[in-house]
């Protein structure tokens, strides 16, 4: 019985079409394509990004993408070793997961910034003569009240052109990591797997957003909140207009 990328690949070539054609149509490279039907499930990355993968493959093929799925999941079940590292499915009691590297970088940007604020503020003053011990201290006190001032003839518009900002923008937020694909006027804007906790904002007219693992990623459109692009592991591709209030 022949095998899911075997499956995948002889309803490919009964269509005609190469891998790079399908990569095009469904806007998944067609390395990944190469690994389902090889079945190199690590080159791909976590099951949560091939499950998606294999429902958008399948589904274009005319493959019932549940039974693809089910499948690919027996075949993690035959061959544990397959599932790379840090798949939530398969940790159990007593596994040990290392630190994500991105908590690493986080935690060291923020000892540098500690320690750039502590020098900024301890230092003695250049050419003052007084040691650090002997420095005047700062009284605190009651700030005396100035009267505010005159508002520039250019502050208005510059608020209207925030807002304007506000209106026409996209912002993107990762609950769980995900692949994405963000094209702003018909540019690429963003492309790659991100992980959970991910924050991007785009600016434009129209915005086109393809996420390899919809329950993942919410979206927010002008100030307003649209939630979930869909449910967990799913391929799934939304057009959105960001010139409207």
């Amino acid at each position: 019985m022949p095998g899911l990328g075997d499956e995948l690949r002889a309803a490919r070539e009964a269509r005609g079409l190469s891998l790079s054609q399908v990569s095009e149509r469904i806007h998944i490279r067609s390395l990944y394509l190469e690994s389902i039907e090889g079945e190199d499930w690590p080159s791909i990355g976590a099951p949560v990004y091939v499950r998606g993968f294999i429902r958008t493959y399948a589904r274009f093929l005319g493959v019932d993408p549940e039974r693809a799925v089910d499948a690919f999941n027996a075949s993690l079940a035959r061959n544990p070793a397959a599932a790379v590292p840090g798949d939530p499915v398969r940790v159990g009691v007593g596994t040990r997961r290392w630190p994500s590297p991105w908590l690493w970088v986080a935690t060291v940007t923020a000892m540098i910034l500690l320690g750039l604020v502590g020098y900024t503020a301890f230092r003695p003053t250049s050419g003052s003569g007084v040691s650090r011990s002997r420095a005047t201290p700062t009284v605190l006190g009651v700030a005396t009240p100035q009267a505010p001032a005159p508002r520039s003839p250019g502050a208005a518009p510059a608020v209207r052109r925030t807002r304007k900002q506000q209106v026409r923008s996209l912002s993107v937020r990762l609950t769980q990591p995900s692949w994405l694909l963000v094209r702003v006027d018909g540019s690429k804007r963003l492309e790659g797997l991100y992980p959970a906790g991910t924050r991007k904002r785009f600016h434009g007219a129209h915005a086109d957003v393809r996420a390899g693992n919809a329950g993942g990623v919410e979206l927010t459109v002008n100030g307003r909140d649209l939630g979930p692009m869909g449910r967990t592991g799913d391929v799934v591709e939304r057009s959105l207009g960001l010139g409207r209030q």
